[in-house]
């Protein structure tokens, strides 16, 4: 249970890494953690006129490919689900999606992150 409970705290200071990097990148975020039947999204955010959905990925080595690389296709899945959900729960009819990744390298004060722009591109 120790372990569950770091990932857990990790993976939060991980998404609040993420959200202040994309803020400072010009992304506005509108979501953290949104949550419905079949899946959940670990930041919503507008960069201009793109919705943008972001996972985060938070790891401690610099390989930010396998990282990025770790979306299975299950779990992307599961990110088009809460998507499609956020987009009707919020009456968005908008063309202008996309799939991020975000990898938030390193622990403590030695951390920067790193994106992965429109990472699915095959949904």
């Amino acid at each position: 249970m120790h372990r569950r409970r770091n990932q857990i705290e990790t993976g939060a200071r991980g998404e609040e890494i993420a959200a202040k990097f994309l803020e400072s990148r010009g992304y506005r975020v509108v979501s953290r953690n949104y949550r419905c039947p079949g899946g959940e999204i670990d930041l919503v955010a507008w960069q201009g006129r793109t919705l943008v959905f972001v996972e985060v990925r938070t790891r401690r080595t610099q390989d930010v490919i396998a990282a990025a690389g770790s979306v299975g296709h299950q779990k992307q899945l599961r990110l088009l689900r809460a998507a499609r959900h956020f987009m009707s729960h919020h009456e968005l009819d908008f063309s202008e999606t996309r799939f991020d990744v975000v990898v938030v390298v390193g622990t403590g004060e030695e951390t920067h992150c790193e994106i992965v722009c429109d990472a699915f591109q095959d949904l």
